[in-house]
This record gives C-alpha cells, structure tokens and sequence, in this order.
C-alpha cells in the first residue's frame, strides 16, 4: 500500500503481486477461499516489502507460517508471550518511528481463550481427548464386571519398568470399555495410591497423520505431543489400535515410524501407556516388532459369556431407557443376550447384544404414536431385530419353536410315507442342534438323500423347512 497525504491507503504494484501470486497458490493447492494465512505466505515473496521486514524481523520463518496453516497448530504454547494479546501497537509505532496520526486501529476477536487460563498446549487439544475429563462429566458408560481385568491392568500400570498394558481380544468384547472404566474409578477415586490424581489420554492417530505433507511433520507433531503429555503429572497414554503405530508415518522402508518413536518413552518408564488390538493385529503386526512387544505386558480379554453379558445390559439399560424413552424387562434383556449369541455369529458379545437392545429401543419408539409415552420392549420386539440384524425369518427365532418341534416327527410322516427312518434321523438333528449340542459356527447336519428316481427325496427335503421354521 502507498500512504496518500489523506491516508486513504491505494492499491500499488506490490499488493497486485502479492494477491495474484495468493490465488495461483490457492488454485494449485484445491482451496476455494483465500484466507489471512495464504495472504502472509505470499507476502513472503515481496522480498522489498515493508511486511516482509516485519515477519523476518520478528524470527517468522515461512516454513513456519506453512506448518501453522496445514496442521493448525501454533509452534509456541498459548501461554508465550509472542500471543496476539501481547501484541502492543504502540511499541511497534516507537520502534519504526510512525506518525503519531498512523491509524493502528486492530481488531482481535472477544472471544478469544485468555491464554493465562489455559495449562494445556495446542498440541493437546487437536490430537488428545481426555478420558478422565469425559468421565468426570458423566459421558462414559459404567463398566459393568471385568474386574480381574481391571485389577490385572491395574496391577501393570504400578510398575517401575514395563508399565505398559496392552488389551488383545475379539472386536466387540469391550477392550476400550475397560480402559474408560479406568478413567471412571480415577475419577471416582476407588484406585490404589499410585494411580490417584492420573489422567488418561486418548491419542487419536487418525488426526496426527492428517495434513502431514512434508517429510518429519508427523514425526515433529507426535514428539511434540508425547512431550506435552509428559509435563502432565500423572498422564497415562491409551491408543486404540495400537498396531497402527507399526508403519505410521513413515514414507519409505527405512523411515522412523510412529513405534520407533514411542520406544524411548517406553525404555524410560516416566510416561506409560494403554494399548488394544485384535489377536490378527497383534500377531501380524505388534508381536514380530519384538522389541515393541516386550514393553508390553499382555492381558487378554475374552468374550463374556451370557450371563456376564446379562449383566452387562442391566447395568447399562438405565441409559439406553433414558434415551429412547422406554422400557426394558428382565426377560427382554437375557432374549436379546441369548438370541444375539446363537444367531449373530459375525460379531462378538457383549457389543452383539447391546447393539440388540438399541436397535429395539429405537424401533419401538420410532413406532410409538404418543410421543412422551414410555414403553414397554417385548419378547416379539427384540426378535424382530435379530431376525433383521442376521437376516433369517423371524420364525426361526422365535420362542414358540419348541412347540413345533415337539411334533415335527409326526407332521413329517404324516405328510410323508414310508420313509420313517430317513424322517427320524433328520428330526433328530434338528432336534439335537436346538438344544445346543452343535457347534455355532458349524451346520446343523450335512444329509444326503440317495435312492433311486420316483421316491420322496425332494418332498422330505421341502416338507422340513416348511414344517420346522428351520433353515435348510
């Protein structure tokens, strides 16, 4: 800008570069919008500008500027004092010998967090989420059970050397539920000396691999994190995943990824963490990076059976009720723990069985005509939802079977003759897999019917789902 005798600033050669030279930036990175930050990255390019001495003078790097736009994280803690807040017009207007009449009329937002209030970085803020802070707000879910696991994990975590869990099991068994309820009885304070007064943070490293364009951005981002977590006192780190920390970052074979640079904080012992993983993770990834694994100490966690996962739904059915706005029975419960068991076969318990009873509650309230009316869940509702969620007819779960099967034999032969022997080993099998002698992941029976053209061959094997609501 060029200073007029009536201080009305005009448009010049230099500002026409510096927002031509903006735009090719924009276009060419896929941006819609210029904002602030592209305009000072091309000021840069202005070597004779008066704007360019200032950034320069003040220690602003370019690369700086570039690394504050892509990852949005200041290079300093909120609490320096080179913050907007401490900026002081007059001091600059001192320095560089302004006119007393120069217009520094800057505008900072009000809203804006008092730096001074703040005893987290930016660094934490972006890339963690406190488990101990959510708890403490009432957002985590209780830990019904698993109290040889807690106490295990517990156990771990008190330590000197190598106190570092990690959580292996099936998807769905609730290996982060286990650490969330950690995070709930710190909070609570119902742990031992050595962990009172502890934080947990969750590190998400989805969003510390996004916008790491240049190579050593991630590995400058998750120093600098685990560095801030450090100065915590107490701070536990939990990464869900964990086995992505194999390869994370690194952009060739022989580049530093995310486990390379955790390994020193593991040797040291000052920060601990929590990880989980799949068994298939764990083996394909964690356990061959032998010196990840061995800090480590593993803690298996199964499956609960049924009737820890009954427990599991009373304990957690107050909120679920509170949300849909209805009401779950006794017997709804165990039918959603025992049906999710026997049919859903993909999945694992107790995450089976809760999504069961959510997707109930859901239903039944989207097909309630009054509103604010609380209602009751029955048996036909929540069988309805497996048979939708396993994509089997809704008569193949439901209770009244027994019945059927009671006379299937009769039914059988009385719509097929003389083929008693054949009826009787097929109805045995069905039988036998209802009372839960197969095993789940195998088939009832493999029957093969052989005689000669013009017998009953393909009525039996018609006649049988017809008659037994079974899948054949």
């Amino acid at each position: 800008m060029t200073i007029v005798e009536n201080h009305e600033p005009i448009e010049s050669l230099g500002v026409n570069s510096v927002m031509q030279s903006t735009a090719y930036q924009c276009i060419a990175s896929g941006k819609e919008y210029i904002r602030i930050g592209d305009i000072i990255v091309a000021l840069y390019g202005e070597k004779e500008s008066f704007a360019s001495y200032i950034l320069q003078k003040n220690g602003i790097k370019k690369i700086d500027v570039l690394k504050y736009i892509s990852h949005g994280v200041s290079l300093v803690p909120k609490n320096s004092e080179t913050s907007l807040k401490s900026f002081e017009p007059e001091a600059y207007l001192e320095a560089y010998q302004f006119d007393d009449d120069f217009d520094y009329d800057y505008e900072f937002e009000d809203d804006a967090e008092d730096d001074s209030d703040s005893s987290k970085s930016d660094f934490l803020q972006h890339f963690t989420i406190e488990l101990t802070e959510k708890a403490r707000k009432g957002k985590i879910d209780p830990l019904i059970g698993r109290e040889d696991i807690l106490e295990r994990t517990i156990q771990v975590l008190s330590r000197r050397l190598k106190n570092n869990p990690i959580h292996v099991g099936d998807p769905g068994v609730g290996k982060t539920a286990i650490t969330e309820g950690l995070a709930k009885m710190i909070v609570e304070d119902k742990v031992p000396k050595t962990l009172k007064g502890s934080k947990i943070y969750y590190l998400d490293m989805g969003s510390m691999l996004a916008g790491t364009k240049y190579r050593g951005d991630f590995e400058d981002r998750i120093k600098k994190v685990l560095n801030e977590i450090q100065n915590q006192p107490k701070a536990i780190v939990y990464i869900d995943e964990i086995h992505t920390i194999v390869g994370a970052g690194a952009v060739s074979d022989g580049a530093m990824d995310a486990s390379n640079i955790i390994k020193p904080f593991l040797t040291q012992g000052t920060l601990r963490f929590i990880g989980s993983t799949t068994y298939e993770e764990y083996k394909k990834y964690f356990e061959k990076d032998r010196a990840l694994s061995r800090r480590f100490q593993k803690i298996d966690v199964p499956e609960p059976s049924v009737e820890d996962t009954v427990k599991i739904l009373k304990g957690l059915k107050d909120r679920y009720e509170e949300y849909h706005k209805v009401k779950y029975t006794e017997s709804s419960l165990r039918l959603a723990a025992e049906l999710s068991a026997k049919y859903i076969q993909d999945r694992h318990l107790p995450d089976k069985a809760i999504d069961v009873i959510d997707e109930t509650g859901a239903y039944v309230r989207l097909q309630a005509k009054d509103e604010d009316k609380v209602i009751t869940v029955k048996s036909k509702d929540i069988e309805r939802t497996v048979s939708s969620i396993a994509k089997i007819p809704i008569q193949s779960v439901s209770r009244d079977e027994i019945s059927r099967l009671k006379n299937l034999d009769v039914k059988l032969k009385s719509a097929i003759f003389g083929q008693d022997n054949a009826i009787d080993t097929v109805v045995q099998a069905i039988k036998r897999s209802r009372a839960g002698f197969n095993e789940n992941e195998k088939p009832v029976a493999s029957l093969l019917f052989v005689g000669p053209t013009g017998l009953v061959r393909l009525s039996l094997q018609g006649s049988c789902p017809r008659f037994s609501t079974f899948l054949f």
